[in-house]
């Protein structure tokens, strides 16, 4: 069986100023998804799955959805604040969405067969399709908590504009993930300013550096393993999803600025042990749209992309 492709397209997109999901960055008015599903659909997808908000429905099915009717089968789910477990009601002066594990969680009726999850509005790249459309593809029938993650070295992932957050991974010696742990601040900065940073890249201009706990910028490798939120899943992964939600209502459900990630579950199967997440490599280069500044230049890759014969002038 195909796997399907989950984006996460419900998202304001607060930093760039509006709806990027459904920003015409290509040369006929293509947007990062769209790429993506292209990517997808070479890459042995089968299905597309898209978690939205209501409110912009009309908009989306219109611009989006109407490309792919006669490529590849497509379904609407939709994130809501207030869809939550028996027993919890939504705090009246939340506004923010409960975050991406929520939204994976809105999938749970539709998707019976592995999936892919991935951000609406990141440009992954064809290699990245490829090799996570083949880990999934490859499971054995029934396959329950072999999960994937593509993996993106770091200096592969950077805005051009300013810092960007990124999950730094740390994995074993088979390749499995081990920890997630998320720096909200990561850019090339000055040597003067890294407190630390491995001497192998000592010869670089400007090393890859995150800002910790204390402010102090730390180095890191160009190619240490982030993730992109491009991960791989079978669905017993709901089941899990669905039990911890639960837990994490409990403690957070008076804080309006908690958020259930996807981070948050996988390190938490990881430690107890119950599942293995494979980090798969990728030469792809990873841009998009943080900062509305960040616009042109993805304009600018895209095009080039094309010109390399990666890409049709036209997808769809």
């Amino acid at each position: 069986m195909k796997p399907t492709l989950f984006v996460l397209a419900a998202g304001m997109g607060s930093r760039y100023g509006g709806l990027k999901q459904l920003d015409g960055l290509g040369p006929n008015g293509e947007t990062i998804m769209d790429y993506s599903i292209f990517d997808a659909i070479r890459g042995g997808f089968g299905k597309i799955v898209f978690v939205i908000r209501k409110t912009f429905e009309k908009e989306f099915r219109e611009k989006i959805i109407s490309k792919y009717e006669n490529h590849i089968p497509v379904e609407l789910v939709f994130q809501d604040i207030n869809d939550l477990p028996a027993g919890f009601t939504c705090p009246a002066e939340r506004t923010k969405p409960w975050g991406t594990n929520h939204a994976v969680l809105m999938g749970k009726d539709v998707i019976r067969e592995p999936f892919a999850v991935i951000n609406a509005d990141d440009f992954y790249g064809r290699d990245s399709f490829a090799v996570l459309g083949k880990y999934l593809s490859n499971l054995p029938e029934g396959s329950k908590n072999k999960y994937c993650m593509v993996g993106f070295r770091v200096g592969n992932t950077l805005s051009e504009s300013g810092s960007v957050a990124r999950g730094i991974c740390s994995t074993d010696a088979s390749k499995h993930l081990q920890t997630v742990v998320e720096r909200t601040e990561i850019m090339r900065v000055d040597k003067s300013e890294v407190a630390k940073f491995d001497s192998e890249d000592a010869g670089e201009q400007k090393p890859v550096a995150y800002k910790d706990e204390q402010g102090k910028w730390t180095g890191i490798q160009a190619n240490t393993p982030v993730s992109m939120n491009m991960w791989g899943f079978t669905p017993d992964y709901f089941t899990y999803s669905e039990d911890f939600f639960i837990d994490f209502l409990k403690a957070n459900i008076s804080n309006i600025k908690a958020e259930y990630f996807i981070p948050l579950v996988v390190n938490k199967l990881i430690t107890e042990n119950r599942s293995t997440v494979e980090v798969l490599d990728t030469t792809s280069k990873w841009f998009g749209v943080t900062y509305s500044a960040d616009r042109q230049g993805v304009v600018d890759k895209i095009q080039a992309l094309i010109d390399a014969g990666e890409y049709p002038q036209k997808l769809f």
